[in-house]
């Protein structure tokens, strides 16, 4: 029986014991079904009183002190949060990785004792059944539990949303939760509770990295102080210690993991960042996948081994001309025709200040594309790139619609007039768009019908004039059939739609790959029997992956011209050619195992990379080999 069937099944069977006593927007979600099927495999009972499981006065004392620190920074979210939803007949706890509450803050309408909600009582999915904490326990992510979607028909006057907790190395340690009567539920509780264990998550990550080099790093620095920063903690050596989910997501296409070299995620000589570091409050880095990004320490216990003098100019490395391939590769090569009919398509539209949806897969110069639209409509406002796929789904309307001082935690106190509003008089460029979340989606649409900004926890509403640009990977006709997307919003942002080659259809190859060279060092060249062997190889990361593939080359090679063995040995497995047939049979169910995840995911390559623990190249190479 497949995971559909039984979520069916088990809905069929609640269906018939439970009567009327069930949630009124019909089916539950896939994820409340799936919970609902632990609780009934746990051998619960949700028309009976659950046995109130509460541990003992002495095994209360053990976990606080066990989680001594994680607990001190909730307590301090908790008191944070309060004022923020005080009036709502409200409960906050934070519980253990068991379920076991350690605190509680509460309204004094709420009536704890009435739903079992106890210091010391275990909200585990095994004792409870379906809630906000044993769930988001379960699924390892934010949840939302709200009414008769709770397993237990006593608990359907509640609404509840929890997050968990994650340490520096990704261990769950606890879960923070935010509980109301259902008529008095916010919409806006969830996304609060997840930014208080952001903070949290950060606050853990810092002291148990308290003794190492740990960075932020954000695409803008105006947000290196803010909870969508990345946090990533590095040894001596420049080993990669810890990274915070939103590291992970800035790092995406990269094999973030602990244990990375400096070197492999930015290509820059570790030491030598660290002399910089010495010079300059913040740093401009480069991922090794082309990425721009600021850095800035916010610990550095390595200064008591500062360099007597910082060195006046750092050597060139080959990511710190990174820079250069920017303004190399902005000129948009118009030797492909393809790509010479996009251009002329996109500077005829934004004469016409036309919206412009660019498609083509992930590196194949979509972003340029957008900056060369930007320069063509002649706007003297700035160029915002927006990255929908990076930016937390809790954080996004901060972010973009900008926010008043302190109205949620972790806001600065002056507050941020947002991405939108700095694009006032130039060009808005929303980056994989598929991957906005649904609910965010009406959001954008509002703003794209009447130009209005409203920021988070204002009144105050401000009129935005954007030139709109809009970047996708995936086809959003289909996202729309499998309602993932908006149709309203696509027939908005699609009023213009230009399609960029792939690198391996890409008439222009070896130009492209001597431009892309030159731009990261110009004093070396490649011979012509290397890029014969590069055009044999696929491209599922197209030039950001044809960057990094030089980029290791020129770092592991003394010689001035490139040649087929320097370059050989950075492609997957050495090989040009990858497929299931002549791969091994480890590559095979490599292979089957990134598809089913792919199918799980909804057909979205940044999920599976995600759940998978490896990089959106890897996911599209392997399927490549199936889709030929």
């Amino acid at each position: 029986m497949n995971a559909s069937a039984e979520r069916e099944l088990v809905h069929a069977r609640i269906v018939r014991a439970r009567g009327g006593a069930l949630p009124p927007d019909g089916m539950p979600s896939a994820e409340i079904l799936e919970s609902w099927t632990r609780s009934m495999q746990a051998g619960l009972d949700y028309a009976a009183p659950a046995p109130l499981n509460v541990v003992g006065a002495e095994d209360l004392r053990r976990r606080r002190e066990r989680s001594a620190v994680v607990r001190r920074l909730a307590q301090a979210e908790l008191q944070t949060l309060a004022p923020q939803i005080a009036g709502s007949d409200y409960l906050l706890a934070f519980a253990d990785q068991d379920g076991v509450i350690l605190d509680l803050f509460a309204d004094n309408r709420f009536q704890m004792s009435g739903a079992g909600i106890l210091e010391g009582s275990r909200w585990s999915e095994a004792d409870c059944g379906t809630n906000g904490m044993g769930m988001a326990l379960a699924c390892g992510r934010s949840v939302a539990v709200n009414g008769l979607n709770h397993y237990l028909l006593r608990l359907g006057d509640i609404s509840c949303t929890a997050a968990p907790v994650r340490d520096a190395l990704g261990e769950v340690v606890g879960v923070l939760d935010a509980s109301s009567y259902l008529a008095s539920r916010q919409s806006h509780t969830q996304a609060l509770v997840q930014m208080a264990a952001t903070h949290i998550e950060n606050g853990l990550l810092l002291h148990q990295m308290s003794e190492h080099l740990v960075l932020a790093i954000h695409p803008r620095p105006e947000f290196l102080r803010t909870l969508s920063a990345g946090l990533l903690a590095f040894d001596g050596s420049g080993r990669l210690l810890a990274v915070n989910a939103r590291g992970r997501q800035l790092l995406q296409g990269l094999d973030a993991a602990p244990g990375a070299r400096f070197e492999e995620l930015f290509g820059e000589p570790f030491e030598q960042v660290l002399a910089r570091l010495y010079r300059d409050r913040d740093l401009r880095l480069h991922d090794t996948l082309g990425s721009s990004l600021v850095a800035r320490c916010v610990n550095q216990p390595l200064a008591r081994h500062a360099p007597p003098t910082a060195p006046a100019q750092a050597p060139r490395s080959a990511t710190a001309a990174a820079t250069v391939v920017v303004a190399a590769e902005e000129s948009m090569s118009r030797d492909d025709p393809a790509v010479l009919a996009a251009v002329r398509l996109t500077e005829a539209a934004v004469r016409l200040k036309a919206a412009i949806l660019i498609c083509g897969e992930t590196g194949t110069g979509k972003e340029m594309l957008a900056r060369h639209a930007h320069r063509a409509s002649g706007r003297r406002g700035a160029f915002v790139a927006v990255n929908c796929g990076a930016l937390p789904g809790e954080l996004f309307e901060a972010e973009l619609f900008g926010y008043v001082g302190g109205s949620f935690t972790g806001a600065r106190r002056e507050g941020s007039a947002g991405l939108i509003a700095s694009a006032d008089g130039g060009t808005l460029l929303l980056d994989e768009v598929r991957e906005l979340p649904l609910r965010l989606q009406a959001a954008l649409l509002r703003f794209l019908d009447d130009g209005i900004v409203r920021p988070v926890g204002g009144n105050a509403t401000r009129r935005v004039d954007v030139q709109l640009l809009a970047a996708c990977n995936a086809d959003l006709d289909a996202e729309v059939q499998a309602q993932r997307f908006r149709a309203d919003l696509l027939y908005r942002m699609n009023t213009v739609r230009v399609d960029l080659p792939p690198l391996r259809l890409r008439h222009d190859f070896a130009p492209a790959v001597r431009n892309v060279l030159k731009a990261i060092d110009s004093g070396r060249t490649i011979d012509d029997e290397a890029i014969a062997r590069l055009a044999k190889y696929d491209w599922p990361g197209n030039f950001r992956e044809l960057r990094s593939v030089l980029t290791r080359a020129l770092l592991t090679s003394d010689r001035q011209r490139l040649g087929k063995d320097d370059v050989l040995r950075h492609l997957p497995d050495g090989d040009p050619k990858l497929s299931v047939e002549s791969g091994s049979a480890l590559q095979q169910a490599a292979t089957a195992a990134v598809l089913r995840e792919y199918e799980r995911a909804g057909h979205s390559v940044s999920q599976t990379s995600r759940r998978l623990g490896i990089s959106r190249t890897t996911v599209y190479r392997h399927l490549r080999t199936v889709k030929g």
